[in-house]
């Protein structure tokens, strides 16, 4: 809660994030960018749909987001 009023103060309204999740690391390719589109099918929920994960750096992060999603 501290960190949304934090940046609302900051920043403004329109950059505070409605939630914060913290996870163990997130899924990036081996050239490190951050893959959104998984993100995105885990936030909603559609995990039979997260495509193509073979060039993740490390694909048991995807397995730790979803349980996390799972709380």
């Amino acid at each position: 809660m501290a960190t949304i009023v934090n940046v609302n103060g900051l920043i403004g309204a329109f950059a505070a994030p409605d939630k914060i999740h913290w996870a163990p690391g997130l899924p990036k390719t081996r050239s490190g960018k951050i893959m959104r589109r998984i993100l995105r099918k885990i936030a909603s929920r559609q995990l039979d749909e997260l495509g193509d994960t073979s060039t993740l750096a490390e694909p048991n992060v995807v397995d730790q987001l979803i349980a996390l999603a799972d709380c």
